[in-house]
Parts: structure tokens; sequence; C-alpha cells
């Protein structure tokens, strides 16, 4: 796991270096164990360095093969590093490391672009061909590590988060208006290519994108499961059980791939907890978790740690509970917003930051279980798209997912930056038209995974955790369980309150208290309820000279807004006034104005 920059030029001038060490010291806190600049004809690329896979300096980056011509950057791990390393040895490469970044170089000298569909991991990665001067870009399947680019006429430059790109300089930072309609409408979530910034963009999951030393460039996406029932195991629930288990075994172990050791966020929901329980089924002791829990706020417990001191006893962990007071909230608050590559609603960003902190003097790894709630329709909204026809699907999606609709949308807003299209549900259309997803719940999932949550919850993690250099992974992101979820019946998921196939799962390995108790989450009280001293953070955000000069919300609105912090919700519950404050006070963080 690591921090990575570029920039390539196309109009024969040479790129600039300071603007790629700026860009490249703005990731430290992504890699904090190496740095490292190189420079090549129109080319250039920075590195920051989390040792995770060869502790050596043999792994550092920017990586060069002199012999192959080749130098790579690289984010993220190949899970199955060894294994290729293994095949290539056989087609006759060479390896001076033991690290995955080698293998991808290698890799890629073999098969070029299609390399990646040999990968199994989570990866963010820039390839130089030296002779050709030609640069390939490319993310993982789920998009669980991210690459932001900014581009003209004369050059592209490329990071692990947008603020390094701010960090370069000549940045366009206004308003994009087509992501502030989804960010309106999705709970702050904006997809892929899109960023708030009309200036900055985000290669897409599951994208190869080769650019030529004249500017043009073509993308290949090169993995999108078809959302179809053509398995074998048609509709009977035990063999759907088992071979789950079997694909979260592999996905598990998978992701304890490395030379340091690696822990587990452990909630006490069935997710995290199926997480120890199967390490413990592979033979590891004493692994290290950690649970975390905020005071009450307004009658709301802050902590569940019944339920992860449970599972902690049953699989004797080396487990560390945290209670976090409620006055460390503010401090916590602006540290989290600026750990935002974009800006996040969601009030456990503020927990993953704090958690990510004590979580990091413990261990540089860590298992999470994001992702199963979308993978296996989790969520309370599933089992209204599935009762719809899939003609319906796009109309029933945006009334059960939608915070708002595009006319009380547009009422929020300054008529400069109101579309006159419902940019939202276009983008949902659009996605369900593909070919694939044979019911409204398949074209929801499929929306769901491939486009909206490499935007909320796994960028959240991402971000969170690595302002600490902690690398997160998520196994119930792995592609080939995602591919069998895919095409597992919407009844296996929907039955027993949701996530019915994987409560079977965990029903085999997991106390029943943890299986059936009632859906948690990650709590944080004091933001949820605008406690007090968040509440005067958000007051200063949307009064401060930047906001009023910038004009995004109509005033009218705001005043309305702070004048009952409580009381205006979006139809999902969440707050609206700290979904328009955490745009302003993202931009302000950020030095936007």
């Amino acid at each position: 796991m690591c921090g990575l920059t570029g920039e390539v030029c196309f109009d024969g001038s040479r790129p600039d270096m300071a603007a790629v060490e700026r860009m490249t010291d703005a990731l430290e806190f992504r890699g904090p164990d190496g740095r490292g600049l190189w420079s090549h004809g129109a080319v250039a690329l920075g590195h920051r360095r989390l040792k995770i896979i060869d502790l050596s300096e043999r792994g550092a980056q920017p990586m060069t093969d002199s012999g192959l011509g080749l130098t790579a950057v690289f984010n993220g791990c190949i899970y199955n590093h060894r294994p290729l390393r293994a095949r290539l040895e056989g087609l006759g490469h060479r390896f001076f490391s033991d690290s995955d970044t080698e293998v991808l170089v290698k890799a890629y000298a073999q098969w070029g672009p299609e390399c990646v569909d040999l990968f199994a991991g989570m990866f963010a990665f820039a390839v130089v061909d030296h002779e050709t001067g030609r640069v390939v870009l490319g993310r993982d399947r789920l998009g669980i590590k991210p690459l932001y680019v900014t581009s003209d006429c004369s050059r592209l430059r490329f990071a692990s988060t947008l603020p390094a790109l701010l960090a370069g300089g000549g940045v366009d930072t206004s308003i994009d208006p087509a992501a502030l309609h989804q960010y309106l409408s999705w709970h702050g979530t904006v997809v892929a290519p899109r960023t708030v910034l009309a200036g900055v963009r985000k290669l897409p999951p599951a994208t190869v994108r080769v650019v030529e030393p004249d500017g043009s460039h073509r993308d290949h996406r090169y993995w999108q499961p078809s959302y179809t029932r053509h398995s074998e195991l048609g509709s009977d629930r035990v063999l759907w059980r088992e071979a789950v288990h079997d694909a979260l075994r592999t996905a598990v172990r998978r992701r304890t791939v490395a030379d340091v050791s690696v822990g587990v966020l452990l909630s006490g929901g069935l997710d995290s907890s199926l997480m120890v329980a199967l390490l413990a089924e592979q033979g590891y002791h004493d692994v290290p978790t950690f649970a975390m829990g905020f005071e009450e706020e307004n009658g709301e417990d802050g902590e569940e740690f019944a339920y992860s001191d449970l599972v902690a006893r049953r699989f004797s962990t080396d487990h560390h509970q945290f209670m976090i007071p409620s006055d460390r909230l503010p401090v916590a608050l602006e540290a989290a917003i600026s750990a935002m590559s974009e800006p996040m609603v969601s009030h456990d960003a503020v927990a993953f930051h704090m958690l990510s902190e004590q979580v990091s003097k413990e261990v540089k790894v860590v298992l999470c279980g994001q992702g199963a709630d979308e993978v296996f329709a989790g969520y309370h909204w599933d089992p209204r798209i599935a009762a719809a026809p899939r003609a319906a699907a796009v109309d029933t999606y945006a009334r059960a997912y939608f915070d708002r609709t595009h006319t009380d949308l547009t009422a929020m807003l300054h008529p400069d930056l109101a579309l006159g299209r419902d940019a939202s549900t276009d983008f949902v259309r659009e996605h369900m038209a593909a070919a694939g997803a044979e019911t409204a719940l398949d074209a929801a999932l499929r929306m769901d995974i491939h486009a909206l949550m490499p935007d909320d919850p796994v960028k959240r993690v991402d971000n969170m955790t690595m302002a600490w250099g902690l690398e997160a992974r998520v196994p119930f992101l792995d592609h080939e369980l995602v591919e069998l979820a895919a095409a597992c019946p919407p009844e296996l998921k929907l039955a027993q309150g949701g996530k019915a196939v994987l409560k079977d799962v965990g029903r085999t390995v997991l106390p029943r208290e943890v299986v059936d108790r009632p859906k948690g989450y990650f709590p944080v009280p004091a933001v949820r309820h605008m406690a007090a001293p968040v509440l005067a953070r958000v007051r200063d955000a949307l009064r401060a000279p930047e906001a009023r000069r910038r004009g995004i919300f109509d005033e009218h609105l705001v005043d309305e807004l702070l004048a009952a912090p409580n009381r205006h919700r979006a139809r999902r519950g969440a707050n609206t006034l700290w979904q328009v404050a955490t745009l302003e006070m993202w931009l302000q963080a950020h030095g936007i104005h």
C-alpha cells in the first residue's frame, strides 16, 4: 500500500519535477516508509512507500527494470503475486526482489495491459515504456485503490488522492454541476469518472488506460459480472452456503499475504465477525482485533462492545477496545475532513479515522467487512427494489435510494449550478440499460457494487485508514466472491432480513447472537445529532466569506437549515445540514476558494 503520482507531457516539454515532488510529498501519510522520484523524457513518477511486502529496499519505487525498459509505480497488493512469480520464472524472467511490484513489471512485459486479468488483488498503477513513451494506468476491478487524473492538451497528471493533484497546481477547481447533482442525490457519492471538481477525474474501476505520447488515450474495461443465473448450483440453499463459505475462505486467505502482522476491525456485526472466524478456521491464533465506541448523545448509544467482546472471547483474539470521549470530536472532525480525497457525508468517516489512528500503532494491515451489504443485498431498501418488475427498476431504485427528487434538489442550489435535467436518474437509467442483470434487484446491486460502492464505503475506508499509514483489505470484495454472489438467486440473498446466504455461513462458525442480532452500524451520535461542538463548526463553515462568495446553495435554505439543524432530513434519514456543510468544509479544508 502506497501513494503514487506522475506527470506526462505531450508538447515536447519536460515534466515539472517541482510539481511532481509537491504531489508526492502530499502523499507522505499514505507511505511513511520511503520516498522515490524518477524522470525519463516526457514522463516523471513519484512514490511514497508503506512497507508491507518485501520490507527491503529492493522493493522501493519507482521500480525500474532496465533490461525490460519499464518503470512502474504501484499502490495496493497483488495477493497472488507468489504463484504469478513462479509462472513468470518458468517463462524465463529473473527477479531481483520479493515484491509484488516487480511481479507487476514482469507481468506487463510478458502479457501487456492484459496482465490485469491475472491479478487477484487491489491496485492502482502506472507503467512507463521507455522506448515508446507509452504510459499505462490501471485500477483494480472494484475500485478499492484510487487513481485521480487531471489533464489538458499539454500534459496529464495522476495521483492516489485528489489533494495531491491540487498540490501540483494548475487544477480547475470550479464545481462540476453534474457531480454536485450526484452528491446531493446519492448521500454524498460522486461516481467515476467525475469528481465534485470540474478539473479532476477518476480512472473508473476495472479500467486500463493506455496513454500515447501525443496525448491520445484509449480505455479498456476488463471485467464486469453479468448478474445472471448461470451457476450450476441452481437454487439449492445448502450448495450456495458451501460455495460462499469456500469463496470466503479463499478471500480471507488471500488477504493474509504480508510480511507484517494482519489484524481485523471488529465491530461485532456479522461481516467483521466472519473475518475473525475464518481466520481461526485457518489456524490463526491471537489475531489482533480492534473495536471502537463513542459516548451516548441524545439518547443514542455509541458503542456495541457486547458483540465484539463476545466474538473476541469466542476466538481468543488479542482484542483492543477504544472508547472515544465526545470532546475529542471537534479536532477529529477537522482531521477526518482533511483526510478525505472527496467530501464524504457518512459520519462513520470520523469513526474510521479515529479508529485507524489507534490501530496503526499496533499493526500495518487490517481486514474489514465493507462490501458485504452491497454484495449480498443487506440493505433495508433491497426487498422493495426486488419486488419491482425489471422494466420498473430505474424508477423503483430512485424512489428507494435517492436522497431527494430532482425538483427538491434544484431548489437547494444557486441557479448557476442547477442543471436543467435529472443527471443522476439519467446515469442510473444508462447503467441499468446495459446487457445482463436479469431482475430489478440484479440491476440495483450491479449499480451499487460497480458504480456507487467504490466512491462511498470503499473510498471512505481507504482514505481514513491510509491517513495513518494503515492498509485496509476487504475480503467481501474479492472479485471471485463478487462473481459468485452476482449469480446467486435473489431469494437466497433477501431471506432472513437480507444477506441470507451469508447468515447461513455464519451459523456454521459464529455464535447465534451475532448472526441474528439487529443490523448495526458504526455510530457517531454527536455527528448524527449535531451536538454543540459539531454544529458550531458547521455554522462557521457555512457563514465563512468563501462560502458566501462561492454561493453553491440557496441562502434562504442555509438559513433554514442552521435555524433547525436536526429537522431537515433526506428521504433516507440523512441530515441535510450535514450534507451541505460537509461539502463546504471540505472545499475550505483544501484551500479551494
